[in-house]
């Protein structure tokens, strides 16, 4: 969830740390720090509690080095503050370490420091690698060997940056769990959590994999495992240019993310459709007719809007498989000991592919001998290396930690898979022609929802100031209210609730009156009535309502007219207007869009 960057080579490395944080500042944080190796020896430090802007203020005017790590901190043990910043230094101030992750048994060895007379200087689990380093580099002749003996001590989850003063010419990095990633430039290294701090620089770049770590030097790199073992890597090139992560004339991330969906869509779709036998090709499943028609469920998994999207695939391939398919939340999946089901095909979700939740569900079912595949936006993730095989959602880049266009994406390919399965199995040519033209109209229905921003944008003003929300729907509608619900709350920090409209009358309803408007998701589907009854039920005790349909609804304050698609597909449009509503009641509110109060983009801790 934080971020790490580092750098090695003949440039001044503070400017470039600093960017590179700037960078990852999308993923969350509450502090940041960066740590240079001094061309005149001895390693040098500066922390500040609060932005990167903060930290750049501190550094000292004359703070060059050629090597370094930087880091922006999401806490989890201790509060923000400078002192709980990263990087953490052993007191002799020859070690640095930046550390996303958790150590677990963090407790254990800040006692056993202690006991040996050692004084800790903040309350984070990361302090205690920069202690066991140094102890261990005493019977260590190098680096690498000090890190390894260190990290045998440890349990948890990790992806640390390691400098030390007596090895200048090194940045030592490690990965159990965390994501880290090594830059490949001309004479000089980088090193980050995420590659939106390298592609500025360099788009070759080597992603380790979990009991991985790597020495990098200004002019070559080496792999091997935390046993010492050489391992083999071949240098991937990163698809997305720097520009991607530009805000592209918008004021907020989220703006312009919502602004590019018709694009991201139109690329999900691109080059998959096989018209001829009205299904589409998705090459990298690593699944043929023969093990598709032998599936007799499937279950997917997700968190947060990954889950939320997983619950629209999962109606989807009902209804176009003709085969059972349920959503659950990857984080409850993992600790529930279920029973895996050879029959049953897993999907794994995952905006970044590093959710640690997801990618932990992941490997317990691989442990388990299940099949699972991944539907991840980012090429060469640990859930897309993990799994057996799967889909790319290609939404590009998504900066703001609140998903969008990522979700759109992932609902638009769950769509694709269930008309692959629904094709291999029962699903009439007549059916798939029909799916594939109402595919093939998203785009320019997406663009016809955002023509209607700025009305949205008025009914938002009228109902920035409720103290709460409500979000219902039915069926198809549901998962609309749950991720429209998921947005609102993340955005605006209004608090909204979502359940099934059919539930409102069994217990719900309790909590309509002037001062809470409800949301009703009411595609025009053979449950509109029903959807209507639980109108008039809501008006009865003085309720407001915003209706998000295909008509007008009299029976509503307000309505946004969606466009109508096939019914299996219109949840995918009535999502849309609903995260323009969060945007810009957020915006009336005076939130921080981009960077939600404690809240990060990438969850690589449970």
């Amino acid at each position: 969830m934080c971020g790490i960057v580092g750098y090695i080579g003949k440039r001044d490395t503070a400017p470039l740390l600093l960017e590179g944080l700037q960078r990852l500042e999308y993923r969350g944080y509450d502090s940041a720090g960066i740590a240079v190796q001094s061309r005149t020896g001895g390693l040098r430090t500066a922390k500040a509690k609060g932005r990167v802007r903060e930290l750049e203020s501190r550094l000292p005017k004359r703070f060059a080095g050629t090597a370094g790590i930087a880091h922006t901190r999401w806490a989890t043990h201790g509060v923000p503050s400078d002192a709980n910043a990263h990087p953490h230094v052993d007191p002799t101030g020859k070690v640095a370490v930046v550390h996303n992750g958790i150590i677990d048994n963090a407790a254990a060895l800040r006692a056993a420091l202690e006991a040996e007379g050692v004084a800790l200087a903040s309350e984070t689990d990361t302090e205690v690698l920069a202690h066991l380093i140094a102890d261990a580099h005493q019977d260590q002749h190098t680096l690498e060997g000090a890190v390894q003996k260190a990290l045998s001590r440890v349990e948890g989850t990790y992806g640390i940056a390691v400098l030390h003063a007596d090895f200048p010419d090194r940045i030592v990095v490690a990965r159990n769990g965390s994501p880290v990633v090594l830059g490949i430039g001309e004479r000089e290294m980088f090193v980050a959590s995420d590659v939106a701090a390298l592609v500025s620089h360099t788009r070759q770049v080597v992603t380790l994999d979990d009991g991985e770590m790597a020495t990098i030097k200004a002019d070559d790199y080496r792999t091997y495992t935390t046993e010492g073992s050489r391992t083999s890597t071949t240098p991937e090139t990163v698809e997305w240019a720097a520009e991607s992560y530009d805000m592209g004339g918008h004021d907020t991330y989220m703006h312009k993310e919502i602004a590019e969906q018709a694009d991201a869509v139109d690329r999900v779709l691109r080059g998959r459709i096989d018209d001829r036998f009205a299904t589409v090709h998705l090459g990298g499943l690593n699944l043929d007719a023969r093990a598709a028609r032998g599936v007799r469920r499937v279950k997917i998994l997700g968190c947060g809007s990954a889950y939320h999207a997983g619950m629209i695939g999962a109606q989807l391939i009902e209804e176009l498989a003709r085969m059972p398919a349920d959503a659950e939340p990857a984080s409850e999946f993992r600790y529930r000991n279920p029973v895996v089901d050879p029959d049953t095909l897993y999907l794994a979700v995952s905006q970044s592919g590093e959710t640690y939740d997801t990618l932990a569900a992941v490997q317990e079912l691989k442990r388990k001998g299940a099949r699972v595949l991944g539907v991840v936006n980012v090429v060469g993730s640990a859930i897309a290396r993990e799994t057996d095989g799967g889909v790319y959602v290609h939404a590009g880049p998504e900066v703001c930690v609140v998903s969008t266009k990522c979700f759109t994406n992932t609902a638009v390919a769950l769509g694709l898979l269930a008309l692959h399965l629904g094709r291999i199995r029962d699903l009439s040519v007549a059916d798939g022609k029909r799916i594939i033209a109402g595919l093939r109209r998203l785009p320019a229905q997406i663009t016809e929802v955002l023509r209607n921003e700025a009305a949205i944008e008025k009914l938002a003003a009228d109902y920035a100031s409720a103290r709460s929300m409500l979000f219902v729907g039915r069926v198809r509608g549901y998962p609309v209210a749950r991720e429209a619900s998921l947005k609102l709350k993340e955005v605006s920090y209004i608090h909204a609730e979502a359940y099934p409209a059919s539930e409102l009358k069994h217990g719900p309803l309790a909590l309509i009156e002037p001062a809470v408007p409800t949301v009703a998701i009411m595609p025009d589907d053979d449950l509109l009535d029903k959807n209507s009854a639980t109108l008039e039920e809501i008006k009865a005790r003085q309720g407001s309502i915003l209706a998000v349909a295909h008509q007008e609804q009299q029976k509503a304050d307000h309505t946004i007219v969606v466009p109508r698609n096939e019914p299996e597909l219109d949840p995918i449009l009535l999502g849309i207007p609903l995260q323009l509503l969060a945007y810009h009641t957020a915006l009336s509110l005076g939130r921080d869009i981009d960077k939600p109060r404690n809240l990060a983009k990438s969850v690589t801790v449970e």
